[in-house]
């Protein structure tokens, strides 16, 4: 599976933005997806996670009210609706797949697309 994420870029706190992930491959419906971000020289931090009918989701407390994870399994796509965004949002944030529950874990997740940066001026 391949994964490329965009829709990143500037926009100002209370601002919206919406980051689509596409998928390369068959299987794409088989696998939970996340959303993850990382800020230079910090540990990459878990954001949202879909599983894989998109009826399960889960969401990092510092999002949860403010970002909706979704996919589209026709597309081959996931989505990471961003509003009210702040200044502590500022990230690259990155896709990835697991074949397995994936969950919070980066480790269990087994495809990463490259990332989009996502920079939010207050």
């Amino acid at each position: 599976v391949q994964l490329q994420a965009s829709g990143g870029g500037l926009v100002q706190a209370g601002d919206s933005l919406r980051l689509p992930c596409a998928a390369s491959g068959r299987t794409f419906s088989r696998y939970t997806m996340g959303w993850f971000r990382q800020v230079s020289g910090k540990e990459r931090e878990f954001v949202a996670a879909i599983g894989w009918r998109g009826v399960s989701t889960d969401y990092a407390d510092s999002v949860k009210g403010r970002f909706t994870i979704s996919r589209d399994n026709a597309k081959n796509t996931v989505y990471l609706q961003m509003s009210n965004l702040k200044p502590e949002d500022t990230a690259v944030y990155y896709c990835a797949a697991g074949r397995s529950s994936g969950g919070r874990d980066s480790g269990a997740y087994d495809y990463w697309g490259q990332g989009t940066p996502v920079t939010v001026s207050s």
